[in-house]
Formats: structure tokens, C-alpha cells, sequence
């Protein structure tokens, strides 16, 4: 039996608060509710760990929230529902990564990205037991003005 690798993505971003500063020192703070979906084709359920994803700008973390261990059923979807604060305070005043928030704030769209880890175990047809791991990698555009957030997983 062949155990397919599972799908773990971002669902739908709703920004509730957002605030950015660009003036002699730019930040950001930026509150969200977002979806961790976990889609499982394989023929039997897929338990997985609790793990952490994480938020990044330009490879530093600014923000984390963590995915309880759960169970994506067989040929489903899992959504677990996550509420996380991003915000500049981890960054280090470093003349590249502060000249490139500042721009970024300054055109109106923020990139963050989001990764997580799950590993887990697949029981297929209820006998063989195998285990699996989930990698999820996205990029998160956030349009200021707009409170829009374009996502792009891979």
C-alpha cells in the first residue's frame, strides 16, 4: 500500500487589526484569524502531533501559534481554525531588513511567510500503521489598505 503525502495549507486570512508605522523607525502589528487545513487522500485517518507554525519576515520569526494534535479523517479536510499576532518587535534594527520594511510599508503590501511541520501516522484500511510528515510553505502579501491578504502555497 502506498501512502500519498498530505496537504497542509492556509486557508482564509481574516486580518482584525492592523497597524504599521513608517515614519523614523517603521514596524507593524498586524492581529489574524486564519484556517490550517490538512487534506488527507489516503484510505485511512492521518493523527497527527501538535506542532508550532511559524510566521516569518525576510527569515526572522514575528509570530507563532500553535496546531493542536488532532486526526484528519480518510479522503477529507481537517480545518483547524487559529488566531495569531504577527508584529516587528523580534526584528533586529539590521540596515537591510529595516530599509526593506520600510519600502514595503511605503508600496502598501507586506510579505510575511508561514511554515509548519506536522508528522504524524497514517492507519491505513484500519491494519498498517505508517508514518508521515506534512510540510507546509506559504507566502502571505498582505495589502495594507485593503486588508486584503493573497496567499501562495506551495
Amino acid at each position: 500500500m502506498h501512502v500519498k503525502t498530505l496537504k497542509v495549507r492556509l486557508g482564509t486570512v481574516m486580518l482584525q487589526d492592523v497597524k504599521t508605522r513608517n515614519q523614523t523607525s517603521s514596524s507593524f502589528d498586524i492581529s489574524c484569524t486564519t484556517q490550517v487545513r490538512i487534506k488527507n487522500t489516503n484510505f485511512g485517518p492521518y493523527k497527527y502531533e501538535s506542532t508550532n507554525a511559524m510566521f516569518t519576515y525576510q527569515g526572522v520569526t514575528v509570530g507563532q501559534v500553535s496546531i493542536p494534535k488532532g486526526e484528519a479523517r480518510f479522503h477529507s479536510t481537517k480545518i483547524v481554525i487559529v488566531s495569531v499576532s504577527v508584529n516587528s518587535n523580534t526584528l533586529t534594527i539590521m540596515s537591510t531588513t529595516s530599509t526593506t520594511l520600510r519600502s514595503e510599508l511605503g508600496s502598501g503590501v507586506l510579505t510575511l511567510n508561514s511554515h509548519a511541520k506536522l508528522r504524524g501516522k497514517v492507519k491505513l484500511m484500519f491494519v498498517m500503521k505508517k508514518k508521515k510528515a506534512a510540510k507546509m510553505n506559504c507566502t502571505m502579501p498582505i495589502h495594507l489598505s485593503t486588508k486584503d491578504v493573497e496567499l501562495n502555497c506551495d
